[in-house]
């Protein structure tokens, strides 16, 4: 089953930008995850268990470097088109 996650970062650090694309870029090493980023969130499509799986390694590898963020997610159960813009 598919899954489609859109994922905002809130570091509590007064330089966020870089955590944000240090994020970014660590999710991009997943060639199995498709992603697109806009100014509010970053969206990743892909099989449930790798969205899932990629989350909790990522979000907890972020809380380690980067100390205090809020991550918010939205979780849709199957595939959208992230390239899909009105």
């Amino acid at each position: 089953m598919k899954l489609t996650a859109e994922i905002s970062m809130y570091p509590f650090n007064e330089n966020y930008l870089d955590p944000i694309k240090w994020f970014i870029g660590r999710v991009d090493s997943y060639s199995n995850i498709e992603r697109v980023t806009n100014a509010m969130a970053t969206q990743v499509c892909g099989e449930y268990a790798d969205v899932m799986s990629m989350l909790a390694i990522e979000m907890q590898a972020a809380h380690n470097k980067w100390g205090k963020a809020v991550f918010v997610c939205k979780f849709i159960g199957g595939e959208l088109n992230l390239a899909h813009s009105e």
